[in-house]
């Protein structure tokens, strides 16, 4: 069986609220793949994929991309490109998200725009396996700089 994480564990481990994260399954930006939340009580359980997936988003919205516009890279991205999305390559520039496909360079949010930024995407999966070892050795530092005792995975 593939390891679960709970909201908590993945909001530490991407570096961003529990808010956000709540936020976001709520609105179908990325519901979790092990276990979706199923009324009160019951508990949210993201998968490692659905980890990268959340700092990719994370990431964008620190370059600067709307959540808007996440949306729709994402809504993009999940249809178009059969591999997983951490292996791809997003150049970024203002509001305008290029992906990288071989060699081809797709615009995924409008067209005719330059670009200035590259996202390479498979830091994110170096920065989700630090942040679980840190979990792991039972603290994780969070986003604001202080240490919090981690959940038991």
């Amino acid at each position: 069986m593939a390891e679960g994480f709970s909201g908590r564990q993945a909001a530490e481990i991407v570096g961003i609220t529990y808010r956000q994260l709540d936020y976001w399954a709520r609105t179908d930006l990325l519901r979790p793949s092990a276990a979706d939340a199923q009324g009160s009580g019951s508990r949210r359980v993201y998968t490692y994929r659905d980890l990268l997936e959340l700092k990719v988003i994370k990431d964008m919205l620190d370059a600067g991309i709307k959540l808007g516009s996440v949306r729709d890279v994402f809504d993009y991205l999940r249809r178009q490109l059969d591999a997983d999305i951490a292996s791809a390559h997003l150049v970024v520039s203002g509001g305008s998200v290029v992906l990288c496909n071989g060699d081809e360079l797709l615009d995924v949010v409008r067209n005719g725009q330059g670009v200035l930024n590259v996202l390479p995407l498979r830091t994110v999966k170096a920065d989700v396996d630090a942040r679980i070892v840190e979990l792991r050795q039972g603290a994780v530092v969070r986003t604001d700089g202080r240490a919090s005792t981690a959940e038991a995975v």
